[in-house]
């Protein structure tokens, strides 16, 4: 039988270097729709039902952590096979994996129907009025939970072939559908159930899209159905060292703000919150990068480990060409933006805080590549245990430092 997939081709810089495009495109325009859509759906909700309905985004960006890694290691195993030509063992590995982030996601929506009233009766200050079409909403997203686990596991298929061109024309609709979506809700009703059942119907579609888009791309698993247990135990060791880390890195970004509102005031959280999300766009270059090294690393290593040190010596190059102008950029002219932003208080207050930024995301994004190498050679465990070394260093440091130096 020939080869579907020519391993040569999974890893030539023309395709990486489109599929970077694609990835680039596919972060970039919904963003743009976001900004166009939320002042409509602010004016129609009001700020208490969008407040609930940027709980559901994030909530919804946050299931992907009941698939406990395994999506990711799916690409890895995958890409894998694909490298060493043993495209016949794929759908075995691919159906065991499916099944298994399926039970997960229900145990995930479980979990989450047995705490929503908690949620919204206590743990969330939201008005009596609006608890009812709250818990509704909580209900119904505990229910789409499955359909987000499963789509994790067809993505990892998808992305392990580097079929990220079909991923983005799935994904930027999907994305799009999210927030524009949304808004052919709002001349029937302004309660918020509807708009968080058109999520949930996206998320189904979403499924079924990326379903189609797996049988056409990979025909053995439309002709072969396989289950085999010995295979469940090393994709949750390896899925759930690549989620450790994904628990952990929010934890980082996160935790300065709420120790900086405690320890100084919620003002100082402003002059700090603003640089920071400038900063954190210069990521989505190396991010785009890195989703689709990932598998790249991966086949590469089975097939030529020669290609991966080409791979990543090219693609430093590349990500500190591209980044190292604009933080340059926004170091330099750091009091003019945010004069240009904000004002003066943010300017006066906020400009050494964006130049330390910047010169922080410039290592982080040098960084990301040998993180993803890391994972993609079946070593997620030393990224995940430096960062298990590192979280405590950096609380204690931060709280020194923040209570030495403001």
């Amino acid at each position: 039988m020939k080869n579907a997939y020519p391993q040569a081709k999974l890893t030539s810089g023309r395709l990486l270097a489109r599929n970077t495009i694609w990835n680039l495109l596919g972060t970039l325009l919904p963003m743009a729709v976001a900004v166009v859509s939320i002042p409509p759906l602010v004016r129609a909700l009001g700020l208490d039902r969008f407040g609930l309905l940027s709980l559901a985004w994030i909530v919804i960006g946050y299931f992907s952590l009941f698939d406990v890694g395994i999506g990711r290691a799916l690409t890895k195993l995958v890409a894998e096979k694909l490298g060493t030509s043993e495209e016949q063992s794929i759908p075995t590995l691919a159906w065991t994996s499916l099944l298994l982030l399926f039970v997960l996601g229900v145990l995930g929506g479980l979990a989450t129907l047995a705490v929503s009233s908690r949620m919204v009766h206590g743990m969330l200050k939201i008005p009596a009025t609006l608890r009812p079409e709250a818990l509704m909403s909580f209900y119904l997203l505990a229910i789409s939970i499955p359909t987000v686990t499963v789509t994790s596991g067809l993505r990892g298929i998808l992305e392990a072939q580097q079929r990220f061109r079909l991923l983005n024309l799935i994904r930027i609709p999907m994305s799009i559908f999210s927030f524009a979506g949304l808004l052919l809700a709002l001349p029937f009703s302004r309660s918020l159930v509807p708009v968080i059942a058109i999520l949930v119907v996206g998320r189904v579609m979403g499924l079924l899209a990326h379903l189609f888009a797996c049988f056409h791309t990979m025909p053995l698993l439309r002709h072969s159905f396989g289950l085999r247990r010995s295979i469940i135990w090393p994709l949750i060791k390896l899925g759930g060292w690549m989620n450790l880390s994904n628990l952990l890195a929010p934890i980082m970004v996160y935790l300065d703000r709420f120790l900086i509102g405690s320890l100084i005031s919620v003002s100082a959280v402003g002059y700090y919150t603003a640089p920071f999300e400038i900063v954190t766009r210069f990521a989505v270059i190396p991010g785009a990068v890195t989703g689709v090294l990932f598998p790249a690393f991966a086949t590469s290593l089975a097939l030529d480990p020669e290609r991966t040190k080409v791979l990543l010596g090219r693609v430093v190059k590349y990500i500190f060409l591209a980044v190292f102008p604009i933080v340059l950029l926004t170091a330099s002219f750091a009091p003019e933006t945010l004069h240009l932003w904000l004002g003066d208080a943010f300017s006066q207050n906020g400009s050494s805080v964006l130049r330390w930024l910047a010169a922080g995301i410039f290592a982080n994004c040098l960084a990301q590549l040998p993180y993803a190498l890391l994972q993609s050679a079946g070593r997620p465990d030393i990224p995940a245990k430096l960062q298990l070394v590192e979280l405590p260093l950096y609380v204690a440091g931060l709280v020194l430092l923040v209570r030495a130096f403001g």
